[in-house]
């Protein structure tokens, strides 16, 4: 130690690891992450497990019905509420091999979400951010067909996301509160997080 105290330089790249992806990642003069406000970054967190639909079938995408299902058995999602898709994929981590799922083809076989369920989450429940522990929102097949028309669409509607979320298994459905943390970079498009779940 120098002169009695540490100094040190950061680099970091801004989506990787757990992380936020503002809307400004994808569409033209979006909100940065410092036009975030910080009353949206402590929220009440909904939990939709599809774990088990994951495991017999990589590809699953999460749909409309399958948030349908989830308030007949939880009750409603309320607005401003964040949703994480529990998948289990964090579980893979940190092989990339097992991220990414690669077929012979070089296409991805991942879950993701349904443009059906983002929608609904949206414009009919008001939630105010969405989560996953995958790399992307989208699913890998449609992912090779069509691009990431998922995540383009849910940043369009002004609304940001988490990806590569952990330990969502260790969360109720419904009761815990999400804490989001990061440096307040200058025109940031995205960052590493502290995503902090509180039990009440």
């Amino acid at each position: 130690m120098k002169d009695g105290f540490h100094v040190q330089q950061f680099s970091v790249v801004g989506q990787y690891g757990t992380h936020i992806d503002a809307p400004v990642h994808f569409v033209e003069g979006g909100r940065w992450l410092e036009e975030i406000e910080l009353k949206d970054l402590f929220l009440p967190l909904v939990v939709i497990d599809k774990s088990k639909e994951v495991a017999g079938n990589p590809d699953f995408i999460l749909g409309k019905q399958d948030i349908l299902d989830f308030e007949a058995e939880h009750a409603r999602i309320e607005t401003g509420t964040f949703v994480a898709f529990r998948s289990d994929w964090s579980k893979r981590w940190p092989s990339q091999s097992a991220m990414r799922n690669l077929d012979a083809q070089e296409i991805q076989h991942t879950p993701g979400w349904g443009r059906d369920a983002l929608e609904f989450l949206i414009h009919e429940r008001g939630v105010k951010a969405v989560g996953h522990e995958t790399f992307d929102t989208d699913a890998g097949i449609p992912t090779a067909e069509h691009g990431l028309l998922n995540e383009y669409y849910l940043l369009e509607q002004d609304i940001y996301q988490l990806e590569v979320m952990t330990n969502l298994d260790q969360l109720p459905a419904k009761g815990a509160l999400i804490s989001i943390s990061f440096p307040n970079w200058h025109q940031a498009s995205g960052s590493p997080v502290r995503a902090v779940a509180i039990l009440p």
